[in-house]
């Protein structure tokens, strides 16, 4: 399938489906030990009555990709790991697999994007990871060519590997034990793995939830997506949001999302940048861009609409200097 300006938006493979309940259990079996498993904490009543923040920033690699990737390199015979870890990435996915390869005794690549922030850039090398910094266009074709299958590399899909998906839905089992009554789940959507994880595992557990997917106006794929129903890409502009910063949404998870995603809320860059302050100064959470998508959404959102809310705050890979600035213009 292709866009209307005839763009690629698939490689071949089938639709990825939801995982079912063994295998997230087996994944929540297999992670448990090393990855957080995240407290539900109150926002302040005074910001916004019965909203409560899942903070992933908890995480040992300080997003919720180690979920998902742990969960694949646990997965692994020792023939695949020998060959060494890749992947493609914003930053949060190859900081959580070169700590996958660090357990395992084994190396990381990952394709970086160019517009990849320079601090998650810098954070990597210091791992060690082989950083490959590439034009935004080559990794597209690289990707819908699907590349990876040319090279040596045991390689990590960041969006349509089914043990990703799986790993992340832990915290859709999470969310149902904690809060069985929650009413709404706001998921910020880069390539859609943790909003069709997270999606599949609270449709089969909490009787009536909404699942609301969050995207930056910068990159409205999703939402451009489910208005023309089948895979389109954006025109991309400038974010705050490197960690959902995807202009497309591939044919392997359209369908999925279109299931268990029932709206998709476009925030503003200043509404982000907003969020992100108030996260910092008032929950004392260091959040980035992508990481404060869904609280912003959820302060757009009228409380009687919304009912008891849970936000999902991603990820906390933010430059200290970025992170001065942003709340010196508070």
């Amino acid at each position: 399938m292709a866009s209307a300006a005839g763009r690629p938006t698939g490689w071949g493979d089938p639709p990825v489906s939801a995982p079912d309940a063994a295998e997230v259990r087996a994944a929540a079996g297999r992670i448990a030990g090393t990855v957080v498993r995240t407290p539900l904490l109150p926002l302040s009543r005074d910001i916004a009555p019965g909203v409560w923040l899942k903070p992933e920033v908890l995480q040992p690699t300080g997003s919720f990709k180690v979920r998902g990737v742990l969960n694949w390199s646990r997965s692994l015979p020792p023939e695949a790991r020998g060959r060494g870890f890749s992947t493609f990435s914003a930053g949060n996915t190859a900081l959580a697999l070169a700590y996958a390869a660090r357990e395992c005794g084994t190396s990381c690549r990952s394709l970086l994007p160019d517009y990849a922030p320079r601090s998650k850039v810098d954070a990597l090398r210091r791992l060690g990871v082989d950083t490959v910094p590439v034009p935004f266009a080559r990794m597209a074709e690289w990707l819908f060519r699907a590349g990876w299958r040319e090279e040596p590399y045991a390689f990590l899909h960041p969006w349509t590997e089914p043990l990703m998906v799986a790993g992340h839905a832990t915290i859709g089992l999470e969310l149902a034990c904690d809060l069985p009554g929650v009413n709404t789940v706001f998921v910020p959507v880069g390539g859609g793995a943790l909003a069709a994880g997270v999606g599949s595992v609270l449709k089969g557990l909490v009787p009536g939830v909404r699942v609301v997917g969050v995207q930056t106006e910068s990159y409205p794929s999703l939402k451009a997506s489910l208005t023309a129903g089948r895979p389109v890409w954006v025109e991309p502009a400038p974010t705050v949001c490197d960690g959902v910063a995807v202009p497309f949404t591939t044919d392997q998870m359209f369908p999925l999302l279109r299931r268990v995603v029932d709206d998709v809320r476009v925030v503003t860059e200043q509404a982000v940048k907003r969020v992100m302050a108030v996260l910092a100064v008032e929950a004392k959470l260091v959040v980035e861009g992508a990481g404060a998508l869904a609280l912003a959404a959820a302060l757009d959102t009228p409380p009687g609409e919304r009912g008891q809310t849970v936000c999902l705050v991603t990820g906390g890979s933010i430059g200290g200097a970025e992170l001065a600035a942003l709340l010196a213009g508070r």
